[in-house]
């Protein structure tokens, strides 16, 4: 019996952003937890390397977010500041530069990562996208390595690549929203045509629509609410990495073409006949 060699580790995980590479392609989030307890334990069981923090929440010790950049240890995480409450370009700008310098800080001086949200709308919680556009073109020009916060645009996403953005990140439905992947269609022109990487964020509530977003040839997911809110965080968080990996398997697996018929899984040649 021939032995299938296991896919190397590398092809299942890696992923580089900006020239750095990190061994998971599930992000997380510190927003929404019940306890930093909760939090840690959450990161802990996704064994995810990049996590998002809301820089406007930390400096100002926002409900949920007092002492949560001690309680990680970012010798391990690869931080992502975010811009969240930025209604416009120039906030998001602003923010941008008092994130590189808390990541700085906090002992990761190589870090110009930011993950750009420029959201002037309250109640969708939808991102502008010519102030987004317009931001990312200035903090390129910083130097940041900005990972753009998008509706499912491709043209968007398209300008954004060429304006040297180091990802895009398409998101799936609205955030917070756990209705999953109401974007496919556009998410996939996204995936076919970027040269970067693509980051489906926003809107992910099952394991089963990880591993449907990295099915599709995402390169990697970032999922906060669906782990932060469940009954058990640590749990889903788990549930997510095993679904984002099963997910990748399979994109790089291949799956079969659909078709219209049923094909039989037994040949019909060389069967008994009475």
């Amino acid at each position: 019996m021939q032995t299938l060699e296991p896919l190397p580790q590398q092809a299942l995980r890696s992923l580089i952003i900006a020239g750095r590479t990190f061994q998971s392609r599930l992000m997380t989030g510190t927003g929404k937890y019940r306890s930093l307890d909760e939090m840690r334990q959450s990161l802990a069981a996704s064994e995810c390397e990049i996590v998002t923090v809301a820089v406007r929440r930390v400096q100002t010790n926002a409900p949920g977010h007092a002492g949560l950049a001690e309680a990680i240890d970012w010798t391990k995480i690869w931080m992502l500041p975010n811009t969240a409450g930025c209604q416009t370009a120039e906030e998001a700008v602003r923010v941008a530069r008092l994130g590189r310098e808390m990541a700085k800080l906090l002992g990761q001086e190589e870090n110009n990562f930011v993950k750009l949200e420029v959201i002037p709308d309250a109640k969708y919680l939808l991102p502008d996208p010519i102030g987004t556009l317009e931001a990312a073109k200035q903090l390129v020009k910083e130097g940041f390595a900005v990972l753009p916060y998008i509706n499912a645009d491709p043209i968007l996403a398209k300008h954004l690549e060429d304006a040297g953005c180091a990802t895009v990140m398409p998101l799936a439905s609205p955030i917070g929203s756990g209705q999953g992947l109401k974007n496919a269609a556009n998410i996939q022109i996204i995936i076919d045509n970027a040269q970067i990487p693509v980051v489906v964020d926003a809107g992910i509530g099952t394991p089963s629509e990880a591993t449907q977003a990295m099915e599709m040839g995402a390169d990697a997911l970032l999922i906060n609410t669906a782990i932060a809110q469940a009954h058990d965080p640590a749990t889903m968080a788990r549930a997510m990495k095993l679904g984002t990996e099963a997910g990748r398997l399979a994109y790089l697996a291949g799956r079969i073409p659909l078709k219209n018929y049923g094909s039989a899984s037994s040949p019909l040649t060389g069967t008994i006949t009475s």
